[in-house]
């Protein structure tokens, strides 16, 4: 393709030298020098499709020709430019480097898709990319534009999985978003998972009414039939029925209740003047060395404490098969699975990223938000822990035939 020659960039620069060399001054030149450029681009296809040069005579000898030009706004990288392509009389001409019915030949889809990753609102965009690239969109290209990356998600979501998961973590997490002209309260159900070679990443985004057992059963059956065949650990929060939704597609999964969560519910039920004795009291259950030591310790405080906290210690011994799990493993398993911080640590971030927008307009919108903040997130994941090899290990001596 034809660039300008040295006398058409000769004709440019003088027809900038008398004028003060400002930024705006030189800007101005680099864009006709472009456009030039562009247009030069267009007229070389045109030759290459016609078999011969403009102006030339040879044209009579052809069976098509030259049919004047179509004028053609279009947004580039630094510039919106106006061009004249060029059309022949057949209507054959397909232009590359300006295609038809594309005005935007620049990347200003992926800038704008990041932006939104970011968590800008699309006034917060348009007013972006109006002081940028000197073009003005609407709100309405802004989501058409957005919603391409729906597609992307519902692949993600789809892809075909490991068929073994040594741990993974499921949570959920809470927006309110606006669903037939009223605000609700909407789910957004997260699986972290780590695999057998600590690689950590997002297994699961999905949105729906709020949390209860029944639709985690559903994502459940869903991991299933993406060829994942067993998970030995599952680290959960305190929600009803929830183990018995994972035991029932995945029966030889074990179970860890977030020693955090129960803490927390048990807090709920105290008196403010009781609150300080009574954690001290409960420090010496979670952090005794092994099972029977924590029995020990809770005997204990139950004769201090059970006429008053009767709920608070039905809800440990109903617990306990689940709560206690941990303490069939060493140290460094403990320190990963006993709690779900893993998980809260993505969820805090993705409120971080959240923390601009207060109600979404759609399921759509949520679910794509929550999708491109996890795509920002996990690119900062470190690959592995230091000692996953003398995990993995310990592993495949408590799991000797699973893994």
């Amino acid at each position: 393709m034809k660039l300008p020659t040295q006398e058409e960039l000769q004709k440019i620069m003088e027809k900038y030298q008398d004028k003060e060399n400002s930024v705006d001054n030189i800007e101005s030149m680099l864009k006709d020098m472009f456009k030039d450029s562009l247009q030069a681009m267009l007229e070389a296809e045109m030759e290459n499709h016609l078999w011969y040069e403009k102006h030339s005579n040879s044209w009579d000898k052809s069976w098509n020709s030259r049919n004047w030009y179509n004028k053609k706004k279009v947004i580039t990288n630094s510039w919106n430019m106006d061009l004249a392509v060029p059309r022949d009389r057949a209507w054959e001409f397909e232009p590359i480097v300006v295609p038809k019915r594309e005005r935007n030949i620049s990347n200003l889809e992926n800038k704008i898709i990041s932006m939104y990753g970011l968590w800008m609102t699309n006034a917060d965009i348009t007013s972006h990319i109006r002081d940028i690239y000197w073009v003005e969109l609407s709100d309405g290209l802004i989501s058409n534009i957005t919603n391409k990356i729906l597609e992307e998600v519902f692949d993600w979501q789809k892809r075909p999985l490991s068929s073994i998961y040594p741990i993974i973590y499921l949570d959920a997490i809470h927006y309110k978003v606006r669903d037939s002209w009223h605000i609700v309260n909407k789910a957004s159900y997260i699986i972290l998972w780590i695999d057998i070679d600590w690689n950590k990443d997002i297994l699961w985004i999905y949105v729906w009414e709020n949390e209860w057992a029944k639709f985690w059963l559903w994502v459940v059956n869903d991991l299933a039939s993406r060829w994942v065949k067993d998970i030995l650990i599952a680290c959960i929060d305190w929600l009803k029925w929830f183990p018995d939704a994972i035991n029932s597609v995945f029966p030889k999964t074990q179970i860890q209740l977030c020693i955090i969560h129960q803490i927390r519910n048990s807090f709920k039920h105290l008196n403010y003047k009781d609150a300080k004795e009574f954690m001290a009291d409960l420090k010496t259950i979670y952090t005794a060395k092994d099972e029977q030591i924590w029995l020990d310790n809770l005997t204990k405080i139950e004769e201090k404490w059970w006429k008053k906290y009767y709920y608070v210690f039905k809800s440990w011994r109903e617990n306990w098969s689940n709560l206690a799990t941990f303490f069939v493993y060493p140290e460094e398993i403990r320190k990963i699975i006993y709690t779900t911080n893993t998980i809260e640590s993505f969820n805090r971030w993705l409120r971080k990223y959240t923390k601009t927008k207060v109600i979404f307009p759609n399921d759509s919108s949520l679910l794509k938000s929550l999708y491109l903040a996890q795509r920002n997130i996990t690119k900062t994941w470190t690959p592995k822990n230091h000692n996953w090899w003398n995990i993995l290990s310990q592993f495949q001596i408590f799991f000797e035939w699973r893994i």
